[in-house]
This record gives structure tokens, C-alpha cells and sequence, in this order.
């Protein structure tokens, strides 16, 4: 594929070569007829700044995107560790964007593909839609790693996150709790970010003929701060609205919601039970080792670059999908 230089855009937009250099410099004595005209130009070619489309026309940009939300939590550290591991033996490099579930930074980094500053894209957090994502596969390969998009269009590695949250509440109930707290996330909306376990958690709710109460669901948590906080909200509640379990979707939640909890004297699980998920190293390390969920990070991480560097090299791939299994791990906080 020819790569466009400024010469070209310069044509196509009917103007001198010093005129688009100047508007890629941003020198400020320009139109906004001619300004438009350029971008015109260079939307239509696809035109990529000339420092960069010199890396690519000597092959030695190897370089993959990884976006993720946040790289303090445990679980995308170790992901991107085993990523790593696969992608530097074949000669590239990886560049690591934080989003803190940012759609805006999310679709800045989407857009490297089409500048042709990165050859791939794994997305490890996705706040953009399908439509989006699909639009940019033309550009590179995007790998959707343990999220899932509406989109048969977009490679996806993913594991069954709806059946594992179903099977975890149903596992509470099975161990006596009948009013169960939950965390997500994002928001508890039809099309929010950790939609799938939201999915899980209604219908082991309704099997079980119970009302989902939003005293119980708690919005937007990720973090072992976020434990504290919730921690400091239920202890004031009553003892009618109090829960018995809750699910808390990641240990370092957990773990947080522990300490804080044990601070005020509560007893885990006599008091509450609380589940983590993830299944991170320190999960049973805590004062109260945490019932969690395992996820197959190290497989996820593996199979996602296994996947993304076949596609950058036209070769094959099939997905080792009995990898990507999900189970509980039972301790002493439940």
C-alpha cells in the first residue's frame, strides 16, 4: 500500500507544500478555508506525519498497543506480564495505555492505528462501540481480550464471565445468605461496563425469587479504597438492611471491605460474607483468606498475543478455548 506524503496532500487540497507544512507545524497565520481544506486532504489519504511514516516504510516499527483501565490493579499487571512474554520473543515491543475507563483516551490510542504508530491493538478495557472498533480493524489488528463486544466483525479472547457471576451468587445462596450485596464495575445499566456479570447476578437473583434493593448494588468499584468506602457505608446501616454475602468483583475490593470491616469489629463471614474474584496472589494472604474466582490470567495474556501476531503475520490461529476456564476458589471468607 502507498503511504501518502505531504506532497500528495498538498495536491489534493490545491495547495503549496510550504502551506501544508506550515498547518503541520501549527503555524498560526493560516486560514480556516485552507485549514480545511488540508484536513480534507488528509482524511482522504489517510495521511500519516512524515516521521512516522518513515518508521513504517523501513519495516522497523514493531510496536502493539495494550489499553487497559487501570495498570495498579494486579490482574493487568500480571496480564500484561504474560503478553510480554510471547510478544518480545517475536521482535516487538509494547506500548501500555492506562484509560481509567476513559472513552476519549481509549479512542486516542485506537486512533494510533490509523497514524500508523503502533502495528496492532489489544484491548484489555473497552469503553468505545463496536461500530468504532469495527472501523478501525481496517487499519490493524484489534484484539478484544476478556471483555466481549457486540461484533463477530472483531477478534475476541474471552472467557464466560455471565456464567461464572451466576454460578458464584448461586453458590452464596447455596451456602445459607438470602440477601446478597454486589459490586460492579461501571453502572448496573443495560449497556454499562461489566454488563455480562451484571447479567449473571439478576438472573441468580431472580431463580431465587429475590428483589434486587439498589441499597445493595454499589456502582463503579475497582479498588481497595472503594472496599473501604463501602465498608464505611454499610456500617451504617440497619440490621434489616443488612447483608448477609456480598460479591464484591475484584479481591482487591475485597480485601479492602475486609480490613475496614474486621477494623469495626464485624466478623467475616459470621457477619458477612465476602467474595472476591480474580483469585490474585494476596487473596490468601489477607486476615481472611478471600473466596474468590480464578480467572486464566496467564492463558488470557499468552493466547492474546499468540492471536494478535498471527494476524500481523497472516497466519493461523486457533484459540486453546479449554485454557480460558473459570472456577471458584473456596477460603474462609465465605
Amino acid at each position: 500500500m502507498k503511504i501518502a506524503t505531504i506532497k500528495d496532500v498538498a495536491k489534493l487540497a490545491g495547495l503549496s507544500v510550504s502551506t501544508v507544512s506550515r498547518y503541520l507545524n501549527n503555524h498560526p497565520y493560516i486560514t480556516d478555508e485552507k485549514r480545511e481544506k488540508i484536513q480534507k486532504a488528509m482524511e482522504t489519504l489517510d495521511y500519516v506525519p512524515s516521521s512516522v511514516a518513515t518508521t513504517l516504510r523501513s519495516n522497523k516499527g514493531k510496536m502493539i498497543g495494550v489499553l487497559v483501565s487501570r495498570i495498579t490493579n494486579p490482574y493487568f499487571s500480571y496480564l500484561i506480564d504474560a503478553m510480554e512474554k510471547v510478544i518480545k520473543a517475536k521482535g516487538y515491543t509494547l506500548l501500555i495505555v492506562q484509560t481509567y475507563d476513559d472513552e476519549k483516551a481509549e479512542f486516542k490510542m485506537i486512533e494510533m492505528l490509523k497514524q500508523k504508530m503502533i502495528n496492532g491493538l489489544i484491548m484489555c478495557s473497552v469503553e468505545n462501540s463496536s461500530e468504532i472498533i469495527e472501523f478501525y480493524c481496517k487499519y490493524g489488528p484489534i484484539v478484544i481480550c476478556n471483555q466481549r463486544v457486540d461484533s463477530s466483525e472483531v477478534h475476541q479472547i474471552t472467557t464466560d464471565q455471565e456464567k461464572i457471576t451466576y454460578e458464584a451468587i448461586k453458590y452464596l445462596f447455596s451456602k445459607g445468605y438470602k440477601k446478597i450485596a454486589y459490586c460492579t464495575g461501571g453502572s448496573f445499566s443495560l449497556k454499562s461496563h461489566g454488563l455480562l456479570r451484571n447479567n449473571g447476578f439478576k438472573k441468580a437473583m431472580e431463580e431465587n425469587n429475590k428483589i434486587i434493593d439498589s441499597r445493595d448494588i454499589f456502582e463503579n468499584i475497582h479498588t481497595i479504597e472503594d472496599g473501604y468506602k463501602i465498608a464505611d457505608i454499610l456500617i451504617k446501616n440497619s440490621d434489616e438492611n443488612w447483608p448477609d454475602a456480598i460479591f464484591t468483583g475484584s479481591d482487591e475490593v475485597a480485601s479492602g471491605l475486609i480490613i475496614k470491616l474486621l477494623e469495626y469489629g464485624k466478623k467475616i463471614p459470621e457477619d458477612i460474607a465476602v467474595m472476591g474474584f480474580d483469585n490474585q496472589p494476596f487473596s490468601n494472604m489477607v486476615a481472611v483468606p478471600i473466596t474468590t474466582v480464578s480467572q486464566p490470567v496467564e492463558a488470557l495474556g499468552r493466547e492474546s498475543a499468540k492471536l494478535i501476531l498471527s494476524l500481523l503475520n497472516n497466519e493461523e490461529y486457533y484459540i486453546k478455548k479449554e485454557e480460558l476456564t473459570l472456577k471458584i476458589i473456596e477460603r474462609k471468607s465465605v
